[in-house]
């Protein structure tokens, strides 16, 4: 058949979604803050309290502030500042599942902002007037595990970086929101997608693959920042032949399909020269069957060198992850008796303290009250007790399979030399259906019931000697990350959208705020003309069946909420 491609309608070209913010010529342009960023600032960035600079405030990962205008003693006169509403708009791939989970990051007065499906932002922080939006075309189709979100973005030498669902690394002009270059890092045909803030590390933007739940191999990639040029790829699944190799069934790909993605932002500490970072879980998820073996480096922290991109050490959390326990949570660099250690709250229930000079393990404590597809001992043996073992009979466990602690971060206060940690007290049933492996189609391995009843949460501080030092309980778990400053005060929101302070040191809550949608992201504090500001992302979604399936129909919320003192005349 002949067509005739004249009968067809000129459909004209994409609109750029910045062109439709409604602002007049000049006034959609930032003054150049991010242009004196370099990785000296980034290493001192604890020295700029008014900024935050990086994902986590500071290399270390301990998500503090030593402001303290706002403290335990004027807290409860805080307030709302100002609200920016970011909306959404068109067409949305996984609409059911978008949430705001991004940390705002503040450079001298400048805030820059990302939220799902491609978005980023740049506001003034003092008034949270809109200044440049920018809009990537992510895919309709494209596939998403665990919802359409992005946790931030990383700033230096005049740009924005932030990595997109269709596994785009981007690099923006930070005055104007232009594209500088952009780059693909992941096969979005093979189920690889990208949710993490980029974290900068000399003259790098570092960033992780996600898309474990397809059967993909993870990797790590670091980009050169001025042209984009790919510097190294670290693979966290070994190829037949290499160090780790002897983990994974001898004949098969199982390997190649192996998950073990990197879908947080690692920490880093100079001195070591090592880049810290958790892996997810191998696939299947819960078919270990077809993957006989520790599944290295899966469920693992890991340390990689940041020039070579190299394994320098590693610990593995959970040894043939049957459960689902992503070892992708934060790793707190802290120091104790002269020790530089670290500090990681896994999934699986238990607190892991390591030597971060060469993974030598210190301490390992539990952290949540009812763990039973298990044990890990003081010395660090594993014993599984619970797991989907035989086809189509099912098996309850805790926790379930977002874990004692998901993705949201822990704090850290130098100051009390407390963690403070989000916990989940939830159980969940798996049942084992096994499935033959097909690019981009879920590998899961079972069918998966998240509990609907009987769950708990806590904020809960523990000393570097998985000592719980105190315990605010709430009646559902707490899915939020927790923030940290030097006002003696903790931050932390709850699904049902309450945003609390407590005391530091007894947990006393001492302010409540509700925010009209859940907590689902990462608060940050930062000045502006002295005064101090609390912002918080609230927008509830992701892969909200996974961690509190009877919040599937709350409201999704996509606002950003901005705290402070009344102003003083």
């Amino acid at each position: 058949m002949t067509v005739d491609y004249a009968d067809y309608v000129d459909a004209g070209e994409a609109v750029d979604q910045g062109s439709l913010s409604g602002k007049v010529a000049g006034g959609d342009v930032a003054p150049p803050v991010v242009a004196g960023v370099t990785y000296e600032r980034l290493l001192n960035a604890r020295e700029e309290p008014q900024n935050w600079l990086t994902y986590y405030g500071a290399y270390d990962g301990q998500r503090y502030s030593p402001l303290d205008q706002i403290n335990t003693e004027n807290v409860k006169r805080i307030g709302p500042a100002w609200v920016f509403q970011a909306g959404t708009t068109g067409l949305i791939a996984g609409a059911s599942t978008y949430s705001f989970e991004a940390a705002p990051v503040v450079v001298d007065g400048v805030m820059f902002l990302s939220g799902w499906d491609g978005w980023v932002w740049a506001l003034d922080a003092k008034t949270g007037t809109e200044i440049w939006r920018y809009k990537h075309a992510v895919p309709f189709d494209v596939s998403l595990c665990c919802g359409n979100v992005n946790r931030g973005v990383a700033v230096a030498q005049g740009k924005v970086f932030f990595v997109t669902a269709n596994a785009r690394m981007l690099a923006l002009d930070a005055t104007t929101g232009k594209q500088v270059w952009e780059k693909t890092y992941g096969d979005v045909r093979a189920g690889e997608s990208a949710t993490l803030a980029p974290l900068v590390v000399k003259n790098m933007v570092i960033v992780g693959s996600s898309g474990g739940e397809f059967g993909v191999r993870g990797h790590l990639d670091a980009f050169d920042l001025e042209t984009g040029e790919h510097q190294w790829r670290c693979y966290t699944v070994p190829k037949p032949g290499e160090p780790g190799s002897e983990t994974w069934p001898a004949d098969g790909e199982a390997w190649a399909r192996g998950g073990a993605n990197c879908w947080l932002t690692g920490t880093f500490d100079p001195e070591t020269n090592l880049l810290y970072v958790g892996t997810g879980n191998p696939a299947p998820d819960f078919d270990g069957g077809v993957r006989e073996g520790d599944n290295l480096f899966t469920d693992s922290i890991i340390a990689v060198d940041v020039d070579s991109g190299q394994i320098r050490w590693h610990y593995q959390c959970t040894p043939h992850d049957v459960w689902d326990y992503d070892s992708i949570a934060e790793c707190i660099l802290f120091e104790q008796d002269g020790r530089k250690l670290l500090g990681h709250f896994d999934k699986n229930g238990y607190f892991f303290v390591l030597d971060r000079t060469n993974g030598a393990r210190v301490r390992i404590t539990p952290f949540v009250d009812r763990i039973t597809w298990g044990a890990i001992t003081g010395d660090g043996q594993v014993t599984a007790k619970v797991y989907p073992d035989k086809e189509g009979e099912p098996v309850h466990f805790y926790p379930g399979p977002a874990g004692a602690k998901e993705w949201t971060h822990a704090a850290y206060s130098p100051k009390t030399e407390l963690f403070y940690v989000p916990v989940q007290d939830t159980g969940a049933t798996a049942t084992r259906r096994r499935r033959e492996f097909k690019e981009s189609i879920p590998y899961w391995g079972a069918g998966v019931q998240v509990d609907i009843e009987d769950m708990a949460g806590s904020i809960s501080a523990f000393d570097a000697n998985g000592e719980e030092k105190w315990r605010w309980r709430n009646e559902l778990p707490m899915c939020a990350s927790v923030l940290a400053t030097g006002g003696d005060l903790v931050f932390a929101g709850e699904p049902s959208g309450e945003f609390n302070a407590f005391d530091a040191r007894t947990g006393e809550k001492l302010w409540q705020f509700q925010c009209g949608s859940g907590h689902h992201s990462s608060p940050t504090t930062y000045m502006v003309d002295g005064r101090q500001y609390i912002a918080v992302p609230v927008g509830w979604g992701g892969w909200a069946e996974g961690f509190l399936p009877g919040m599937l129909g709350a409201g999704h919320g996509s606002a950003l909420l901005v705290f402070a003192l009344p102003e003083t005349s």
